[in-house]
Order: structure tokens, then C-alpha cells, then sequence
């Protein structure tokens, strides 16, 4: 996988798993003692934000910028005028942006801050997403994603996944949907996602999976968390 610049903005559309992959991303670059900051700009989706993830964060000394409201029940945040931080950090910054293009005008406003920047946006893709399991809707919702960021995408992350029901064999498969997403948006492939826990329950061979990056669960619906014990 290539290295990622300092400046990382997460896009994706609703449910493709692109929060659940900063979360990932954020405690991977940490862990090589690297100073981080994630900002929550997801003020679309009330239930599956990175702000959610403060203890964890704060565990492995990432700092977060969130949404005002962020973590409570108003599910109608406002921007934080702290989020122009990310964009002169002294570290790694990822921006969770929300899903669609909705949530990715929440970025636009700051297009004159970000434009001399040089930095990395990832387009995190889900083949078993009704909205874009066809190659040319995924690529339909990226340009609709630029066009309201005015920003452009830099690479792909294949995350197709179809939460408990995934398995290897799925994950391998969606590698020509991935593909062809590539071609049409002429974007390199920097990841393919593989859950840590199914490969450790299958035992299972992924050398011939394109760039695989190995990720752990850690947004879950809200009835697995109260089930969990889960606090943030």
C-alpha cells in the first residue's frame, strides 16, 4: 500500500463501512507513533459517527474534533468552527466526512483552506450496497461526492462486506467489482479490507486478495452495543 499524505479525508456512501475504516485507520497510524487527529464531519448519520469513539481515541492519545451535539441524542449537529485545526495539524488528519453527497458538502465550505494542501481523499466502496452494487452507480455516487466537496478522490477502498454474512470467498470475489470501479474512475485501489476475525475463523489464504489491510469491527448497530455493554 502506498503512503498516505498528512491531510486524509474518509467519503463513501451511506453504509459502506467508511467510519468503521477511519476508526481503523486512525489507531493503525498511531500505532506507529504518529500524532493524530480525526474530525467528525458526518452530520448526516446520527448512529454511526467517529465522535462515538472518544474513550477509544483518547486510549491511544488520537484527539478528535467533533460536531457540537455529536454524541448525544440531538441528532441535528452543527459544525465546529475547530474543524479549520485539521487542516494545519502537526501530525496525520483524517476527516470522516457523511456519507453521500449530503454529507460531503459539509467539507465544501473549507474547499479554500484544503486546495494548496496536498492530501489523500479515499473513496470507500461496498459492492453489497443496494445504491452501488453496480460498478457505474459507485462510480455515479463518487462524482456526485466530488462535485459537492469540490474535491477529488485520490484512491479506492475496496470495503464490500455484507456485515455477519461476509466470508472470504465474498471478499475475493468482489475484486472485479473493484476493478472495474478503478477503471471508470481511473483511481488506484489502495486497500482491500479483510475483518481480523474471519480470517482467524477461517484460517483462510489471502495472498491472492489485492492490498489487504486487515481491520477490526468496532461500529456496530446500536442493538449490539447496548448488548455489549457498549458506552463510547
Amino acid at each position: 500500500m502506498k503512503e498516505l499524505k498528512k491531510l486524509i479525508i474518509i467519503c463513501g456512501h451511506y453504509g459502506s463501512g467508511k467510519t468503521n475504516f477511519t476508526v481503523n485507520l486512525a489507531l493503525d497510524i498511531a500505532s506507529k507513533n504518529n500524532r493524530v487527529l480525526v474530525t467528525d464531519l458526518d452530520i448526516v448519520n446520527p448512529y454511526f459517527r467517529s465522535s462515538d469513539f472518544l474513550s477509544l481515541f483518547q486510549e491511544h492519545k488520537i484527539e478528535l474534533v467533533a460536531p457540537v451535539f455529536a454524541g448525544t441524542t440531538v441528532d441535528a449537529p452543527q459544525i465546529s468552527a475547530s474543524v479549520t485545526r485539521a487542516f494545519s495539524f502537526d501530525g496525520y488528519s483524517i476527516i470522516d466526512l457523511g456519507g453521500d453527497p449530503v454529507g460531503a458538502t459539509a467539507i465544501g465550505q473549507y474547499f479554500s483552506s484544503i486546495k494548496d494542501i496536498d492530501y489523500d481523499m479515499l473513496y470507500v466502496i461496498n459492492q453489497h450496497r443496494a445504491e452501488s452494487k453496480n460498478p457505474e452507480d459507485a462510480y455515479e455516487i463518487l462524482q456526485d461526492i466530488e462535485r459537492a466537496s469540490r474535491l477529488k478522490a485520490t484512491y479506492l477502498v475496496n470495503n464490500s462486506h455484507l456485515q455477519e454474512f461476509t466470508n472470504l470467498d465474498m471478499i475475493k470475489q468482489s475484486e472485479s467489482y473493484a476493478k472495474k470501479v478503478s477503471r471508470l474512475s481511473g483511481l488506484d485501489l489502495w486497500a482491500t479490507t479483510v475483518n481480523r476475525e474471519l480470517l482467524e475463523k477461517e484460517d483462510g489464504d489471502i495472498s491472492n486478495i489485492p492490498s489487504p489491510y486487515i481491520i477490526d469491527i468496532y461500529v456496530k448497530k446500536p442493538w449490539e452495543q447496548y448488548k455489549e455493554g457498549y458506552n463510547g
